[in-house]
């Protein structure tokens, strides 16, 4: 989730670095709530593919959330799940177990701004990078390595975030309404990544650019929706400082404290709004 801050983009190709566990976590919340997108999108790759993928890539695999699903999606495919970060690929392989398809999903570090390593030749049946290409250092480089370890007529599926998830009503009980809108305004100020352009050089044929317009409310997203909520109004609560007036960073804190009546952690009336883009290209 990469804004100007650096904060649009869950999943992605990056560095090891201390904030390992909380991404991990924000991750893998972004999974359990987002599910019903996930298992939609796994299934138009389905329709789209013109076989049963073998063999599968994820591209900057982060935990695994996208290995985990496209192994359930096509449960006779081998996927190969890439990332920089050892903690990240450590945690692959752990739910990997927890999900009963550990023989079917390796892992492999490697940092993908170099050359690829041998261990990635293809060919591949699918390629996956959701919201990884935009940390590319050479995102042109990127797209052509994937081509080349793709077979002819396999497809790579690129998605991007529009835009970070946004959860409280109108009038969240903190502060003056319309609190998160200028909290988004304030940090989420770069357009949303299109690939497309990108793709066609690269000699893929691009065959639909979809947006998922995501809508659920707190019986749909879950469980798992105030944590992921707070967890993601605390990221951008990071970067706020500076950008939002006085009283509105103390209406943030309000809400982001666990102990007060209006924080998110214990609230009944939240729900999850985003857009994700998809973009699937095939090989020639």
């Amino acid at each position: 989730m990469s804004t100007h801050h650096g904060t649009r983009g869950h999943e992605g190709h990056r560095r090891a670095g201390a904030d390992d566990v909380s991404t991990v976590r924000l991750l893998e919340l972004d999974a359990q709530v987002l599910a019903p997108h996930l298992a939609g999108l796994t299934a138009w790759l389905a329709d789209r593919a013109d076989r049963v993928p073998v063999r599968i890539l994820d591209l900057g695999s982060g935990p695994g959330t996208g290995s985990l699903a496209l192994a359930h999606r096509f449960p006779t495919a081998a996927v190969t799940a890439v990332d920089v970060s050892p903690q990240m690929l450590h945690r692959v392989r752990e739910r990997a177990v927890a999900h009963g398809v550990a023989d079917r999903v390796g892992t492999l570090e490697a940092d993908l701004d170099r050359p690829w390593p041998a261990a990635m030749a293809g060919p591949y049946d699918l390629g996956w990078a959701a919201a990884f290409l935009h940390h590319a250092a050479d995102p042109s480089y990127t797209l052509a390595q994937a081509f080349s370890r793709l077979r002819p007529g396999g497809l790579l599926a690129v998605t991007e975030m529009d835009f970070f998830p946004r959860f409280l009503p109108e009038d969240a009980g903190a502060g003056r309404a319309g609190l998160e809108a200028r909290l988004h305004a304030a940090t989420d100020t770069r357009p949303p990544h299109d690939w497309t352009e990108a793709l066609e050089r690269t000699g893929f044929l691009v065959e639909e650019r979809r947006p998922f317009d995501i809508r659920l409310d707190n019986a749909q997203a879950g469980p798992a929706l105030n944590a992921y909520a707070r967890t993601c109004l605390a990221r951008l609560r990071s970067h706020a400082a500076g950008l939002l007036a006085a009283d509105d960073v103390a209406a943030l804190d309000e809400l982001l404290d666990d102990a007060r009546p209006h924080g998110v952690a214990r609230r009944g009336d939240l729900s999850v709004r985003t857009t994700r883009t998809t973009c699937i290209a095939r090989r020639p």
